[in-house]
């Protein structure tokens, strides 16, 4: 498991899993609700629970009695329920290599034939396994097991996709991450610390975190992350993230950890899932070619920068990879802003740059060498991702 240690720029410890929900100060637990009625509206979209003092709703929320029979309640969604739909999706992934190692993660299964299913996990989680090196097993909810192929895979984005000869399995619904909100409840599926069929919840705790797992070089990944506070631990990792109706809006693929270099990272409440929106091109590039493809703005980052920002240090040129020379990118130019979220640093820069698809047109805007500030509409390139 790769680990991100607490106290630097987040290489998150990676690995992946559910609890209570507290959402807009109405405390539900993942039971019953409590015998006394409270007026409460609920989220038409994210099923989020928000208290209502004055017993109204906005027009985009219903009003609902906690406590009153199940029936009243009908816009509410039971965690027992949505577990009940989402587990015979996701599957423990385990990797057995040639040295006598392994590893064990989890997956979801994103598409299915008559005859073979197509399932989404992290790159790390079968890595060991690339070139020979190993052998996959998939173990479905119902406890069988089948061997499986690597459709494809990619170390920058931390995604890759397998397949097993086993047909008209039940696939997960699909949500949309760009919807999510800071406070909307979320559950984590998974195997942690091989514990299969292991279901944990929580809220979404932030949107957009930059996060950087791996070592530097072809293993490392940038993360435009959910951050969750869902428990996610070592054998989470691929696992889905769910909104409150159990479509997948994340790919579990990380957490920050206390533990020391040489201990055994764990849950403290800050995980972090790769968004959907995201994983979804990876995904479906893979299963039709084999490969998938990264976005590039065509610049070189100056990593000894301490400013705030990311300080371009090259233009790249060549096709694919001249966005921003075409866009009139000057060298030197300290990148602020890309659509609108803040880049506090080179790496932030990278990982809202990957955050896009190739072709999509972006604003960047930047401080020049003179301390002006400019923007500049850049359609960006494209190039074959590792």
């Amino acid at each position: 498991m790769k680990k991100i240690f607490t106290g630097s720029v987040a290489k998150i410890a990676l690995g992946f899993a559910l609890g209570s929900i507290v959402v807009g100060g109405v405390a539900t637990a993942a039971g019953t609700l409590g015998s006394n009625v409270v007026k409460a509206c609920v989220d038409n979209r994210t099923n989020a629970i928000y208290a209502s003092p004055t017993g109204t709703c906005s027009s985009t929320r219903t009003l609902v009695n906690l406590g009153a029979p199940a029936a009243t309640n009908s816009a509410l969604v039971s965690l027992s329920s949505v577990v009940q739909k989402v587990s015979p999706t996701v599957v423990t992934i385990n990797v057995s290599t040639t040295n006598g190692g392994g590893d064990t993660g989890s997956g979801a299964i994103i598409k299915t034939s008559s005859t073979a299913s197509w399932i989404s996990t992290n790159n790390h989680v079968i890595d060991a396994a690339v070139g020979g090196a190993g052998t996959i097993s998939v173990e479905l909810d119902n406890g069988e097991s089948y061997d499986a192929t690597i459709v494809g895979r990619d170390s920058n984005y931390d995604l890759a996709v397998i397949k097993i000869n086993k047909g008209n399995l039940p696939v997960i619904g699909f949500g949309d991450s760009v919807a999510a909100q800071v406070g909307d409840p979320v559950i984590a599926f998974g195997s942690p610390l091989a514990l299969d069929r292991t279901v944990t919840s929580g809220i979404v705790s932030a949107l957009n975190r930059p996060v950087v797992t791996g070592t530097s070089g072809a293993s490392e990944s940038y993360v435009d992350a959910i951050q969750t506070d869902a428990a996610i631990n070592p054998g989470n990792s691929g696992g889905p993230l769910t909104d409150g109706a159990g479509n997948m809006i994340g790919i579990n693929a990380a957490i920050a950890s206390t533990a020391s270099a040489s201990g055994q990272a764990g849950s403290i409440g800050l995980g972090f899932a790769i968004p959907y929106n995201e994983a979804k091109r990876i995904f479906a590039e893979i299963i039709a070619k084999g490969f998938s493809t990264r976005p590039v703005l065509g610049v070189a980052f100056d990593n000894t920068y301490t400013g705030k920002g990311a300080k371009i240090s090259q233009l790249t040129t060549g096709a694919g990879s001249d966005a921003a020379t075409k866009a009139g990118i000057p060298v030197g130019m300290v990148i602020t802003s890309i659509n609108g979220i803040r880049i506090a640093n080179y790496t932030a820069a990278i990982v809202r740059i990957r955050s896009f698809a190739p072709g999509e047109i972006i604003t960047v805007v930047g401080n020049l060498n003179g301390g002006t500030s400019k923007s500049y509409t850049v359609t960006l390139g494209s190039a074959v991702s590792n």
